[in-house]
């Protein structure tokens, strides 16, 4: 069955950059370790995809629909689709010690903030630092290796994947929550009480439910703490 714009898709991906074979970017963990991408407390997970609404690049969104559930595909996008070229005017030479007196030591290939923009360090010379202020992908044609591993076909797939999407340190399944008539209630468990950013993160949720399901109305989140059972004497 083909897949359409507003399908709720759960993706698995490897992306490279054509030219060196350098993968940058990927869901799945294994992958990460051996190209030592790996970030500890990163997750890695088959990343929640609406079609056509621009949670990836484009030119991918755009290829989904032609996609098959749990068949790889593998989608080139040229720069023009991706990063744009490079802007050789976007190179600058600047002096070391404006880097060191804020306490940079710069590196080759550090990424570092400059002027509130972010910069790579491509040469280090005498007193001198080439800082280039493309996007690091500038210039480069993405290969992304993609497997669609599942459609989500319910309410409750749906509104679970949100949620997730939002809050992805907490176990999906330990949000509780029930539809009705207009209404979503999530109980929120105490795992999420007190994470940084949860009132922004319970926002978002609300404003994705009633995007994508416009008759939802009302959502309510509930916190209940329970009392700690009294130690006996």
């Amino acid at each position: 069955m083909a897949l359409q714009k507003g399908d709720f898709i759960l993706l698995d991906y490897v992306a490279k950059v054509k030219e060196t074979g350098e993968v940058f970017d990927t869901t799945i963990e294994e992958v990460a370790k051996k190209e030592r991408l790996y970030k500890e407390g990163e997750i890695y997970e088959p990343k929640l995809v609406v079609i056509g609404e621009g949670w990836v690049l484009k030119a991918l969104d755009e290829s989904l629909t032609n996609m098959e559930i749990g068949k790889t595909k593998t989608v080139e996008i040229p720069p023009e689709k991706a990063f744009g070229a490079r802007d050789p005017e976007k190179v600058r030479r600047v002096p070391l010690r404006h880097l060191t007196a804020k306490g940079i030591t710069p590196t080759l290939g550090m990424r570092l903030e400059y002027d509130g923009k972010m910069a790579t360090v491509r040469a280090i010379g005498a007193g001198r630092v080439l800082l280039d202020f493309n996007p690091p992908l500038a210039g480069k044609t993405l290969v992304y290796e993609v497997t669609v591993k599942k459609k989500l076909e319910t309410p409750e797939e749906k509104i679970a994947a949100l949620i997730h999407r939002r809050i992805p340190t907490v176990e999906a399944d330990k949000f509780k929550f029930t539809i009705k008539a207009k209404n979503v209630s999530i109980e929120m468990p105490q795992e999420a009480f007190y994470l940084e950013g949860i009132q922004v993160a319970k926002r978002g949720i609300a404003l994705d439910i009633q995007k994508f399901f416009p008759e939802i109305t009302a959502v309510k989140f509930t916190e209940t703490f329970k009392a700690e059972p009294k130690a006996k004497a």
